[in-house]
């Protein structure tokens, strides 16, 4: 992981389209503000641990669905 120091106003570039500006730093939390494409998601990494984990629960019924209706099609001896 790269580190890296920076003070309040001061900011960050990455891959050349991708700006991270420190706005704020108020006890142990900091305010950044994030400047990129519209086309890059941004997103917390906490919510976005949330969203794959609801994904892979939706997924995982989604497969239980499908077996159990393949299942039911299957003719009785």
């Amino acid at each position: 992981m790269l580190v890296l120091a920076r003070k309040i106003g001061q900011s960050i570039i990455i891959n050349d389209n991708i700006e991270v500006l420190v706005i704020e730093v108020r006890g142990d939390q900091v305010r950044l503000g994030i400047d990129a494409p519209r086309t890059i998601p941004v997103h917390r990494k906490e919510l976005l641990e949330q969203i794959r984990a609801e994904n892979v629960q939706a997924a995982s019924e989604a497969d239980l669905d499908i077996v159990s209706r393949a299942v039911n099609k299957l003719p009785i001896d």
